[in-house]
């Protein structure tokens, strides 16, 4: 087992894990990483480089290592790790992950994050309600997404669960399952706007990528 697919960390850290394709990565993971930290109180932020997304089309997906250099340059943030945990323990499914992490880092407090666009459709990932149950959820709202997410099966089941967010900051700390909605960030940025049709990644995306908007994949 490679020791460097965990990133450092310290029994008693809130740590938000960040999810994704990052096909390509750009300026809104950032921007949603460093709202999540300052919102939930996190000391860091892990991007796990997913291997391929289950539910997405992965035929025009870069390759794992050029989207993981990617990312560790539009991180830019000593408290933002880039990993490719998943290709390491050989799963492309966030249930295994959050399970692997949760054995190999017991003392630490991990909250999960994702957009509201993941909230809408969180009812088909595998043992969502097992992911559920392991960590506490930050959703980050998403327009036009956000009454459709707030309607899903997912978001209805997981109701009674939900906190404020004036108490957000204690997310880390609460017992699974908990989760929020977080507003503020108004983001519209994704990642398949910054694709081609072939899907090659736009020469201009550090440009498009400058102005604060949103996760996609």
């Amino acid at each position: 087992m490679d020791e460097r697919a965990v990133p450092p960390h310290a029994a008693g850290m809130r740590i938000g894990l960040l999810g994704g394709s990052f096909n390509p990565p750009h300026a809104a993971h950032r921007a949603i990483s460093l709202f999540t930290m300052k919102r939930l109180r996190l000391d860091r932020v892990w991007w796990l480089v997913t291997p391929g997304n289950p539910l997405k089309d992965t035929s025009a997906l870069h390759e794992l290592n050029a989207r993981a250099a990617a990312a560790q340059a539009v991180a830019n943030d000593p408290r933002i790790d880039v990993t490719c945990l998943e290709a390491v323990i050989g799963t492309r499914y966030t249930a295994d992950t959050i399970a692997y992490l949760r054995r190999r880092c017991a003392d630490v407090r991990f909250v999960w994050i994702m957009g509201a666009d993941n909230l809408a459709q969180f009812h088909r990932w595998r043992n969502w309600q097992l992911i559920a149950g392991q960590v506490p959820i930050a959703v980050i709202d998403r327009a036009p997404q956000s009454i459709r997410a707030l309607a899903s099966p997912a978001a209805q089941a997981l109701a009674p669960y939900r906190i404020g967010e004036q108490s957000a900051g204690l997310l880390a700390t609460r017992r699974a399952p908990a989760w929020t909605f977080l507003t503020g960030l108004k983001l519209n940025l994704s990642s398949t706007a910054l694709r081609n049709h072939d899907g090659s990644w736009k020469s201009n995306t550090d440009e498009n990528a400058e102005a604060p908007r949103p996760l996609d994949d």
